[in-house]
């Protein structure tokens, strides 16, 4: 059940990341597990980092309540983390 509920939410922040950035190419997500907690790495290019964070932390926040929401329909605490990828 553990990788069910870590595709769904890998699959929306994916979804979500690409369409917000200029290189969708470039997104990457990892996602991986820390006792009861899903950790979600989002990474995206330098120049789209400011794009997915959004103004004030408004689009990075709700991506982070998507994701914890999808988990939830999982049974999974999520925490999204947004890095630079190289």
């Amino acid at each position: 059940m553990s990788t069910t509920a870590a595709r769904g939410v890998r699959a929306v922040v994916e979804v979500l990341a690409k369409a917000l950035a200029d290189r969708p190419d470039d997104v990457r997500v990892v996602e991986s597990q820390h006792k009861q907690v899903t950790l979600v790495e989002l990474y995206v290019s330098p120049q789209d980092i400011a794009k997915v964070i959004g103004r004030q932390g408004r689009t990075a926040a709700a991506l982070r309540t998507l994701a914890s929401t999808a988990g939830e329909k999982e049974g999974k605490q999520v925490t999204l983390e947004i890095r630079e990828g190289r």
